[in-house]
Order: C-alpha cells, then sequence, then structure tokens
C-alpha cells in the first residue's frame, strides 16, 4: 500500500522522490498520511513535535484499521493548494484535512467517506456587529487560504463586492484579522472554531453563525483505488459504530462549543 506513485511512473524523479517519502513499495513497516499541521481543534503540530486534532484522531483510526500502529504513522504536511499532488505522486498514502469532496477534486482523486459535515461560516472580531450576513461583506476585506474554495464561494455567490485577500495558511488570516487589516475570515465552522478556542485568541474572535455551504469531508486517496478507499469505508463505519467518532468530536471540539452534525452517511465509493 505504500509508495502509491500513480501518474508519478510516467515522471522518474517525482517517483523516486515519493518513494523515498514514504519508505519505498517493498517497505511496509510505515504509512504517510497527508494532514494540516496548523489547524486547531482539526490537525495540529505543537512545538514538541506531536499531532493533536479531530482529523489526527481519525487519521490514527483508520491507520489501525489497516494495520498500523501509531508509531508507523509518518504525518506529512499538506496544504490546501497541494492535497492533489501529494496524491497523485505518492508523497502520501491518503489525505486526511479538512477535505471537502466535490467533483473537481474528483476530478483527479477519489475520496473515501465523508466522515464529517461542517458549514461555512464567518469569524469576526468580537463585537463586530456590521456583519451579521453574508452579504455585509461587500466592500470589505475577506480572507481565506489559496487553494481553498471558501472565499470564492462567497465572492462569487454571495458578496460579489467583497475584496478578497488570499494567503498561504488560516494563521496568517487570524494575524491579519485581529490587527484590522481585514474584515472577516471564512472557511469552514469547524477550523474557524478550533482558532477562536485557543487559549491565545479566546475572547477576541466570534463567529457568524452561518452555514454558507455544506462541506463533506472525505479521506483522498489515488484515483482507482478501490481496495483502499473500500478498506478506508469500512474502518470509518466501524469508528462510528463504536463510539469513537463521537469522543473525537467532543475531545477536539468541546472546548468551542461547537454544535457538531452528525456523522453522515458514507457515500464514496458506492
Amino acid at each position: 500500500m505504500i509508495s502509491r506513485t500513480g501518474a508519478a511512473a510516467a515522471v522518474v524523479v517525482l517517483a523516486v522522490t515519493a518513494t523515498a517519502c514514504t519508505g519505498g513499495s517493498e517497505d511496509k513497516a510505515t504509512i504517510a498520511i497527508g494532514i494540516k499541521f496548523d489547524q486547531p481543534g482539526l490537525a495540529l503540530k505543537t512545538p514538541d513535535g506531536k499531532y493533536t486534532g479531530f482529523d489526527v484522531d481519525v487519521a490514527t483510526y483508520v491507520a489501525k484499521e489497516l494495520g498500523y500502529k501509531p508509531d508507523q504513522i509518518k504525518f506529512t504536511e499538506v496544504t490546501s493548494s497541494d492535497r492533489e499532488v501529494m496524491i497523485q505522486y505518492g508523497y502520501v498514502d491518503f489525505v486526511v484535512a479538512s477535505y471537502s469532496i466535490n467533483d473537481k477534486r474528483k476530478a483527479k482523486v477519489d475520496f473515501a467517506g465523508p466522515y464529517f459535515l461542517a458549514h461555512q461560516d464567518l469569524l469576526i472580531r468580537t463585537g463586530d456587529k456590521s456583519i451579521t450576513k453574508a452579504e455585509d461583506v461587500n466592500e470589505k476585506t475577506l480572507c481565506s487560504v489559496t487553494g481553498s474554495t471558501s472565499a470564492q464561494n462567497v465572492k462569487d455567490k454571495l458578496a460579489p463586492k467583497a475584496n478578497l485577500m488570499e494567503l498561504d495558511g488560516y494563521s496568517e488570516c487570524l494575524d491579519a484579522l485581529e490587527d484590522t487589516r481585514l474584515d472577516a475570515l471564512t472557511t469552514d465552522n469547524s477550523i474557524l472554531a478550533g482558532y477562536a478556542a485557543q487559549e491565545e485568541h479566546r475572547g477576541k474572535f466570534q463567529l457568524a453563525g452561518l452555514s454558507l455551504s455544506d462541506e463533506h469531508y472525505g479521506i483522498g486517496l489515488e484515483k482507482g483505488d478501490k481496495e483502499l478507499q473500500t478498506d478506508i469505508n469500512t474502518a470509518l463505519k466501524k469508528m462510528v459504530a463504536d463510539g469513537s467518532w463521537k469522543k473525537f468530536v467532543q475531545a477536539n471540539f468541546g472546548a468551542a462549543h461547537y454544535r457538531n452534525e452528525p456523522a453522515p452517511e458514507i457515500t464514496e465509493g458506492s
């Protein structure tokens, strides 16, 4: 299962690099899983080198069901803009990174799941009463990360006169929101809740409480790998059935008083 290079076979240099990343096709001792490193509540790499968050818990559970212990997992950082590339060229075996399933992405990769349902929302400064609906960001500066569909969704469909700022990560957007260089940060409410719940941010920001879209998080994998897709779906179903999914949600979002949706029905691969 390791080093699923797929399309990389035609690109020798990338294929060699991919093999080095995952340990080689003969090495079954480790599994490479792509996650975000900077999303508190979902996936965060702490200063001591540990990984925490809902996506981390889901990835670890799935890996266990595939036969891998925690110390056999190699977490690899992915960003919103490079998730498909990381999968296509075999840098990771699969991606668990607040990865919303949509047709554009499914043209390049396959998904297992979904395993979580989030809704797009806006994060604003606490006490800002000028933004109560998406249309209120017209003529204001709106931030999201490069490769994310959230900001463009608002600009295209809800507030066409918004000034769009795209930065490399949500942390950069948050810094700009705090020092008033922008007026709102938009992405999934699960991500926003994680940031707002951080100790250093508590009291500074609040969710607008909007449901601007439905975001079904899936686990991305190499296109055409039906065996892995089936195995991951089986693991996800077991995770819900044995109560682990609910435990992971409470452990990672409880402090933010996040109102999560029930575990979604698994539809990919059916």
